[in-house]
């Protein structure tokens, strides 16, 4: 006779009615939004892109998961929170993350992943980037008439004995210095470096292949780097000037600024002892480093408070009031840095313990491409919505980690969500947005 009280949990009482729980709820998971990601995925081709530029060097015999199919569950696995493969050993067996990436059976394991992330090579992380482009010119539907690049790069800590592993005396510990560019909210360029060189190696080439490439499709867009004082290299402004790019710039204080504005900021002191009042004004100047071959237009901030002087200076080549210059457009850079937050805390962008170089690229490349695909569910199904403008952990919390029963036959695989969702209609209105 079998014994009906196995695994059997027992909670008291509430008023006459007994507590009891059991394992018997059949297919559940707690990731019931992964059918978003994979509509989201089918929409914009990210992971058949993703597959296309990796080589597969695997025994064809032998294979049980495509390359297309290891990479829709790391790409989902990020985005519903799983950072290390090590969950994949678990998830491989959850009915919702299966269906996403369109199989009824096991996926990979970790050790599967873990050898598919060691196979990859500089050419194919290259190619990745060159699909984060394609994705990001392929978002729009009709041509834009500006485009701004913000270049800005970051740290990410290093605890073991990884390859190019190098101190970085600002950061204060062992690191990589990975550059990003961003497009608004899109990312289209993430390369991993050594953190023992100059902050803007890189950049210059870096935005020339991009230039090229995106004024391949848009000849006539109007085109403005954007970057801080780390930034403001003769080769990158030298670059744009020859090619018809617009750049704003941050510029290191020095003693020679400091005296071409002293007489502006005299003006605020006595302003400021004579009001209490912290004075602010935006001027401009002509200047020439020792270093430039010309002299360039600078934008200053002058700031003057109880606790002194604050200035801050911009190199441009645009034509615009310095007022909007600084304000409007160069405020806005640190928008850029939000992007790399996001990338780096929502997404696991600093998961970098493999020992090889290039698998922590793609480590963190698979990072940037799961930020694609949650911008993209952003611009296609939550616009207009509470969540248009919410972080990733955001949207994860509220509508992909939910609750749901997955029933599967012959036939249909039927998902069933919990009866009182708080935001159902923001998932039925995503659904139908993505709906072919």
């Amino acid at each position: 006779m079998p014994n009906c009280t196995v695994n059997k949990l027992d909670f008291g009482r509430l008023q006459r009615r007994v507590i009891e729980a059991d394992f018997q709820g059949g297919a559940l998971s707690s990731d019931g939004g992964a059918i978003l990601l994979r509509q989201v995925d089918q929409r914009i081709g990210l992971s058949a892109a993703i597959a296309d530029a990796l080589r597969d060097r695997r025994d064809p015999t032998r294979i049980t998961h495509t390359h297309q199919d290891l990479v829709a569950q790391r790409l989902y696995a990020l985005a519903l929170g799983h950072e290390d493969l090590n969950d994949h050993d678990r998830l491989r067996n959850d009915p919702m993350i299966q269906t996403a990436v369109g199989r009824i059976e096991q996926l990979a394991s970790s050790p599967t992943l873990c050898r598919f992330e060691a196979s990859v090579t500089r050419e194919e992380i290259v190619a990745l980037n060159q699909v984060l482009v394609e994705q990001f010119i392929a978002s729009f539907t009709q041509r834009p008439n500006q485009l701004i690049l913000d270049i800005d790069a970051s740290d990410i800590p290093l605890h073991g004995n990884q390859e190019m592993r190098q101190f970085h005396g600002y950061y204060d510990h062992y690191c990589y210095l990975p550059l990003y560019i961003y497009c608004g909210d899109a990312l289209l360029t993430c390369v991993l470096r050594n953190s023992r060189i100059d902050g803007a190696k890189h950049a210059a080439a870096i935005i020339k292949l991009l230039v090229t490439r995106l004024r391949q499709q848009w000849p006539d867009v109007q085109i403005i780097v954007r970057g801080d004082s780390g930034f403001c290299r003769q080769l990158l402004i030298n670059w744009c000037e020859r090619n018809q790019v617009h750049y704003v710039i941050g510029l290191a204080r020095n003693s020679r600024l400091q005296e071409a504005v002293s007489h502006w900021e005299r003006r605020l002191k006595i302003r400021h002892q004579h009001t209490g009042c912290k004075q602010r004004a935006i001027y401009e100047l002509t200047y020439g480093a020792r270093a430039w071959k010309k002299e360039r237009r600078v934008i200053t901030r002058l700031e003057y408070g109880s606790q002194g002087s604050n200035p801050r200076y911009v190199v441009t080549n645009l034509k615009a009031c310095p007022v909007w210059i600084y304000d409007t457009l160069y405020c806005k850079r640190g928008e850029a840095e939000n992007r790399i937050k996001e990338t780096q805390l929502d997404l696991f962008g600093t998961r970098t313990s493999c020992r090889r170089f290039i698998a922590n690229w793609f480590r963190i490349m698979l990072s940037g491409l799961a930020y694609t695909l949650m911008q993209r569910l952003k611009d296609l199904a939550l616009t207009g919505t509470k969540l248009a403008n919410a972080t990733t952990s955001t949207i994860r919390v509220r509508l992909l980690k939910i609750g749901a029963a997955v029933v599967r036959n012959t036939r249909r695989i039927r998902i069933m969500f919990a009866s009182h969702h708080p935001l159902q209609d923001i998932l039925v209105r995503a659904v139908r947005a993505l709906s072919p």
